[in-house]
């Protein structure tokens, strides 16, 4: 990872989500309500969570990996 501010990758107790992963899926949300409730192209996810956190392609596409892999 870059230069994240370490709470972001520390789980969550509660529910083991990490801040990166709690604001990805809030962003996705947000903006599935904004569209619609049609799907969210990764490009257009990517460029609004870019307003919250500092972070790249490659990290949030892990992210997104794990989230489908965990269904």
């Amino acid at each position: 990872m870059s230069d994240i501010d370490p709470s972001y990758v520390i789980p969550d107790v509660r529910d083991g989500l990490t801040k990166l992963e709690r604001t990805i899926l809030w962003v996705l949300h947000e903006t599935q309500k904004e569209l619609g409730g049609r799907n969210v192209p990764t490009a257009m996810l990517y460029g609004r969570v870019l307003e919250h956190i500092d972070i790249s392609a490659d990290e949030m596409q892990s992210v997104l990996n794990r989230f489908i892999n965990q269904v």
